[in-house]
Protein backbone atom coordinates (compact mmCIF):
# COMPACT_ATOMS: atom_id res chain seq x y z
CA UNK A 1 0.00 0.00 0.00
CA UNK A 2 1.57 3.37 -1.10
CA UNK A 3 0.48 6.40 0.55
CA UNK A 4 1.83 10.30 0.30
CA UNK A 5 4.03 11.45 3.14
CA UNK A 6 1.97 12.91 6.01
CA UNK A 7 1.98 16.57 6.89
CA UNK A 8 3.72 17.11 10.14
CA UNK A 9 5.40 14.11 9.88
CA UNK A 10 8.75 12.83 10.94
CA UNK A 11 10.14 9.80 8.94
CA UNK A 12 13.12 7.73 10.12
CA UNK A 13 14.39 5.96 7.06
CA UNK A 14 16.76 3.06 7.29
CA UNK A 15 19.54 3.65 4.36
CA UNK A 16 22.22 1.28 3.49
CA UNK A 17 25.32 -0.11 5.56
CA UNK A 18 27.26 0.05 2.58
CA UNK A 19 25.48 -2.45 -0.47
CA UNK A 20 23.60 -0.01 -2.26
CA UNK A 21 21.38 -2.62 -3.28
CA UNK A 22 19.96 -2.52 0.41
CA UNK A 23 18.22 0.38 -0.19
CA UNK A 24 14.25 -0.20 0.29
CA UNK A 25 12.08 1.37 -2.30
CA UNK A 26 9.48 2.44 0.64
CA UNK A 27 12.85 4.50 1.82
CA UNK A 28 13.02 6.02 -2.07
CA UNK A 29 10.00 6.78 -2.22
CA UNK A 30 9.36 8.87 1.26
CA UNK A 31 13.07 10.49 0.21
CA UNK A 32 11.72 11.95 -2.72
CA UNK A 33 8.25 12.80 -1.64
CA UNK A 34 9.10 14.17 1.86
CA UNK A 35 9.87 18.29 1.97
CA UNK A 36 12.92 17.92 3.64
CA UNK A 37 15.80 15.45 4.94
CA UNK A 38 17.45 16.20 8.41
CA UNK A 39 20.88 14.02 7.55
CA UNK A 40 23.82 13.30 9.64
CA UNK A 41 26.30 14.32 7.10
CA UNK A 42 24.79 15.79 3.92
CA UNK A 43 28.04 15.62 1.62
CA UNK A 44 27.58 11.30 2.41
CA UNK A 45 23.95 11.32 2.08
CA UNK A 46 24.41 13.76 -1.12
CA UNK A 47 25.78 11.04 -2.96
CA UNK A 48 23.10 8.52 -1.87
CA UNK A 49 20.33 10.84 -2.63
CA UNK A 50 22.31 11.16 -6.34
CA UNK A 51 22.26 7.70 -7.23
CA UNK A 52 18.10 7.40 -6.19
CA UNK A 53 17.85 10.51 -8.47
CA UNK A 54 16.27 12.29 -5.55
CA UNK A 55 16.29 15.88 -5.14
CA UNK A 56 14.38 16.87 -2.26
CA UNK A 57 16.57 19.27 -0.17
CA UNK A 58 18.64 18.71 2.71
CA UNK A 59 19.49 19.74 5.98
CA UNK A 60 22.15 18.62 8.34
CA UNK A 61 21.76 17.01 11.86
CA UNK A 62 24.07 15.62 13.72
CA UNK A 63 25.15 15.38 17.44
CA UNK A 64 27.48 18.97 17.24
CA UNK A 65 24.37 20.85 16.98
CA UNK A 66 21.08 19.26 17.55
CA UNK A 67 20.98 21.39 20.58
CA UNK A 68 20.12 24.06 17.99
CA UNK A 69 18.17 21.92 15.02
CA UNK A 70 16.05 20.08 17.53
CA UNK A 71 13.84 23.45 17.74
CA UNK A 72 14.25 24.51 14.42
CA UNK A 73 12.56 20.74 12.72
CA UNK A 74 10.06 20.85 15.11
CA UNK A 75 9.11 23.84 13.87
CA UNK A 76 9.05 23.21 10.33
CA UNK A 77 7.17 19.52 11.10
CA UNK A 78 4.50 21.84 13.26
CA UNK A 79 4.21 23.99 10.43
CA UNK A 80 3.00 21.14 8.14
CA UNK A 81 6.45 20.01 6.53
CA UNK A 82 6.57 16.40 6.21
CA UNK A 83 10.53 15.65 6.97
CA UNK A 84 12.76 12.37 6.58
CA UNK A 85 15.75 11.57 9.51
CA UNK A 86 18.34 9.60 8.04
CA UNK A 87 21.84 9.08 9.25
CA UNK A 88 25.52 7.64 7.35
CA UNK A 89 23.89 4.44 7.44
CA UNK A 90 21.84 1.84 8.77
CA UNK A 91 18.81 3.02 11.14
CA UNK A 92 18.31 6.28 12.80
CA UNK A 93 18.57 6.88 16.38
CA UNK A 94 20.80 3.32 16.97
CA UNK A 95 23.82 4.70 18.73
CA UNK A 96 23.10 8.70 16.73
CA UNK A 97 21.98 11.62 17.98
CA UNK A 98 18.60 10.81 16.31
CA UNK A 99 17.07 10.23 19.69
CA UNK A 100 16.71 13.57 20.78
CA UNK A 101 14.66 14.52 17.82
CA UNK A 102 12.97 11.48 18.18
CA UNK A 103 12.11 12.02 21.28
CA UNK A 104 11.32 15.79 21.33
CA UNK A 105 8.79 14.64 18.34
CA UNK A 106 6.96 12.77 20.93
CA UNK A 107 6.81 15.24 23.85
CA UNK A 108 5.36 17.29 21.16
CA UNK A 109 2.36 15.41 19.62
CA UNK A 110 4.30 14.93 16.30
CA UNK A 111 3.50 11.59 14.58
CA UNK A 112 6.47 9.60 13.63
CA UNK A 113 6.97 7.19 11.68
CA UNK A 114 9.41 4.21 11.42
CA UNK A 115 10.98 3.27 7.52
CA UNK A 116 12.57 -0.04 8.43
CA UNK A 117 15.79 -1.02 6.39
CA UNK A 118 19.38 -1.90 7.24
CA UNK A 119 21.30 -2.27 10.38
CA UNK A 120 24.69 -3.02 11.28
CA UNK A 121 23.96 -5.18 14.30
CA UNK A 122 20.29 -6.89 13.64
CA UNK A 123 23.02 -7.83 10.11
CA UNK A 124 25.74 -8.96 12.41
CA UNK A 125 23.81 -11.03 14.77
CA UNK A 126 21.96 -12.74 11.67
CA UNK A 127 24.62 -14.51 10.83
CA UNK A 128 26.86 -14.96 13.91
CA UNK A 129 26.12 -18.44 14.88
CA UNK A 130 25.26 -17.05 18.76
CA UNK A 131 22.04 -17.64 20.60
CA UNK A 132 19.68 -14.21 18.92
CA UNK A 133 16.49 -15.30 21.18
CA UNK A 134 17.72 -12.85 23.77
CA UNK A 135 20.41 -10.14 23.00
CA UNK A 136 21.82 -7.23 24.84
CA UNK A 137 22.98 -3.95 22.24
CA UNK A 138 25.47 -1.60 23.92
CA UNK A 139 26.57 0.23 21.08
CA UNK A 140 30.06 2.28 21.56
CA UNK A 141 32.34 0.87 24.99
CA UNK A 142 33.84 3.76 26.63
CA UNK A 143 36.63 5.38 25.18
CA UNK A 144 38.92 4.97 27.94
CA UNK A 145 40.31 1.31 29.12
CA UNK A 146 39.23 2.27 33.15
CA UNK A 147 36.15 3.25 32.16
CA UNK A 148 35.63 0.27 29.67
CA UNK A 149 36.60 -1.98 32.51
CA UNK A 150 34.25 -0.89 34.80
CA UNK A 151 31.28 -1.14 32.73
CA UNK A 152 32.12 -4.52 31.37
CA UNK A 153 32.65 -5.78 34.51
CA UNK A 154 28.74 -5.17 35.35
CA UNK A 155 28.09 -7.28 32.19
CA UNK A 156 29.80 -10.58 33.61
CA UNK A 157 27.04 -12.36 34.98
CA UNK A 158 24.69 -11.61 32.03
CA UNK A 159 23.49 -14.95 30.44
CA UNK A 160 22.34 -13.13 26.99
CA UNK A 161 24.35 -12.74 23.54
CA UNK A 162 26.32 -9.23 23.83
CA UNK A 163 26.59 -6.87 21.17
CA UNK A 164 29.00 -3.67 20.46
CA UNK A 165 30.05 -1.28 18.03
CA UNK A 166 33.75 -1.06 17.75
CA UNK A 167 36.35 1.80 15.48
CA UNK A 168 39.30 0.22 14.02
CA UNK A 169 41.77 2.42 15.93
CA UNK A 170 39.96 1.01 19.63
CA UNK A 171 39.62 -3.02 18.64
CA UNK A 172 42.61 -4.11 19.98
CA UNK A 173 42.17 -2.32 23.26
CA UNK A 174 38.94 -3.77 23.15
CA UNK A 175 38.99 -7.11 22.99
CA UNK A 176 41.57 -6.94 25.51
CA UNK A 177 39.70 -5.75 28.09
CA UNK A 178 36.89 -8.25 26.92
CA UNK A 179 39.27 -11.15 28.16
CA UNK A 180 40.65 -9.56 31.30
CA UNK A 181 37.26 -8.58 32.67
CA UNK A 182 34.64 -11.24 30.91
CA UNK A 183 37.05 -14.12 30.34
CA UNK A 184 39.23 -14.83 27.48
CA UNK A 185 37.43 -18.29 26.31
CA UNK A 186 34.35 -16.47 25.89
CA UNK A 187 33.32 -17.47 22.25
CA UNK A 188 33.28 -14.54 19.65
CA UNK A 189 32.42 -12.96 16.53
CA UNK A 190 33.99 -10.16 14.93
CA UNK A 191 31.62 -8.91 12.10
CA UNK A 192 33.59 -6.33 9.72
CA UNK A 193 32.64 -3.73 6.55
CA UNK A 194 28.76 -5.63 7.13
CA UNK A 195 27.41 -5.74 3.16
CA UNK A 196 30.40 -4.27 1.63
CA UNK A 197 32.86 -5.71 -0.88
CA UNK A 198 35.39 -7.10 1.72
CA UNK A 199 32.60 -8.15 4.56
CA UNK A 200 33.81 -10.45 7.22
CA UNK A 201 32.83 -12.49 9.84
CA UNK A 202 35.50 -14.21 12.18
CA UNK A 203 34.75 -16.46 14.84
CA UNK A 204 36.65 -17.90 17.89
CA UNK A 205 36.84 -16.65 21.37
CA UNK A 206 37.98 -13.97 23.01
CA UNK A 207 41.55 -14.98 23.26
CA UNK A 208 42.05 -16.28 19.86
CA UNK A 209 40.59 -12.77 18.49
CA UNK A 210 43.27 -10.87 20.44
CA UNK A 211 45.95 -13.11 19.00
CA UNK A 212 44.21 -12.62 15.48
CA UNK A 213 45.08 -8.80 15.64
CA UNK A 214 48.14 -9.07 17.21
CA UNK A 215 49.23 -9.19 13.39
CA UNK A 216 46.38 -7.90 11.16
CA UNK A 217 45.56 -4.11 11.27
CA UNK A 218 42.48 -3.83 11.72
CA UNK A 219 40.41 -1.98 9.33
CA UNK A 220 36.76 -0.89 9.05
CA UNK A 221 33.94 -0.52 11.21
CA UNK A 222 33.34 -3.48 13.59
CA UNK A 223 30.09 -5.22 15.16
CA UNK A 224 31.46 -7.33 17.83
CA UNK A 225 29.22 -10.39 19.59
CA UNK A 226 30.07 -11.93 22.72
CA UNK A 227 28.24 -15.11 24.35
CA UNK A 228 26.54 -14.14 27.28
CA UNK A 229 27.91 -15.90 30.32
CA UNK A 230 26.16 -19.24 30.95
CA UNK A 231 23.43 -19.37 33.01
CA UNK A 232 24.27 -22.94 34.31
CA UNK A 233 26.48 -21.00 36.44
CA UNK A 234 26.52 -19.65 39.50
CA UNK A 235 25.89 -15.93 39.80
CA UNK A 236 27.19 -14.73 43.32
CA UNK A 237 26.97 -11.51 44.78
CA UNK A 238 30.26 -9.34 45.63
CA UNK A 239 29.62 -10.28 48.99
CA UNK A 240 29.45 -14.13 48.25
CA UNK A 241 32.10 -13.98 46.50
CA UNK A 242 34.06 -12.39 49.19
CA UNK A 243 33.13 -15.22 51.51
CA UNK A 244 34.09 -18.18 49.06
CA UNK A 245 37.50 -16.46 48.66
CA UNK A 246 38.22 -15.94 52.45
CA UNK A 247 37.14 -19.58 53.19
CA UNK A 248 39.54 -20.60 50.87
CA UNK A 249 42.64 -18.34 51.99
CA UNK A 250 42.19 -19.13 55.24
CA UNK A 251 43.21 -22.82 54.25
CA UNK A 252 46.17 -21.92 52.90
CA UNK A 253 45.14 -21.12 49.53
CA UNK A 254 46.79 -18.12 48.13
CA UNK A 255 44.48 -15.17 47.04
CA UNK A 256 45.89 -15.94 43.43
CA UNK A 257 44.88 -19.53 43.10
CA UNK A 258 41.95 -18.93 45.05
CA UNK A 259 40.96 -16.54 42.21
CA UNK A 260 41.37 -18.99 39.42
CA UNK A 261 39.42 -21.83 40.95
CA UNK A 262 36.27 -19.60 41.68
CA UNK A 263 36.87 -18.37 38.09
CA UNK A 264 36.62 -21.55 37.06
CA UNK A 265 33.57 -22.76 38.32
CA UNK A 266 31.36 -18.78 37.90
CA UNK A 267 33.01 -17.97 34.26
CA UNK A 268 34.05 -14.89 36.06
CA UNK A 269 37.29 -13.50 34.76
CA UNK A 270 40.35 -14.11 37.34
CA UNK A 271 41.95 -10.95 37.32
CA UNK A 272 38.60 -9.46 38.61
CA UNK A 273 38.33 -12.20 41.39
CA UNK A 274 42.13 -11.24 42.57
CA UNK A 275 41.22 -7.86 42.46
CA UNK A 276 38.18 -8.76 45.10
CA UNK A 277 40.82 -10.83 46.76
CA UNK A 278 43.17 -8.07 47.62
CA UNK A 279 40.74 -6.46 49.29
CA UNK A 280 39.81 -9.00 51.82
CA UNK A 281 41.87 -8.14 55.42
CA UNK A 282 42.36 -10.95 57.38
CA UNK A 283 42.30 -11.15 61.00
CA UNK A 284 45.36 -11.71 62.87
Amino acid sequence: MQTEPKPGTLYIVATPIGNLEDMTFRAVRILQAVDMIAAEDTRHTGRLLQHFQVKTPQISYHEHNSHSRVPELLEYLQYGKAIALVSDAGMPGISDPGYELIKACIDNGITVVPIPGASAVITALSAAGLPTDRFIFDGFLPVKSQQRQKYLESLQGESRTLAFYESPHRLRDTLADLGAILGSDRSLVIARELTKLYEEFWRGTIAEGITHYQDKEPQGEYTLLVAGNPPSKPQLTETELKNELLSMIKQGISRSQASREIAKDTGLSRRYLYQLALTIELSS
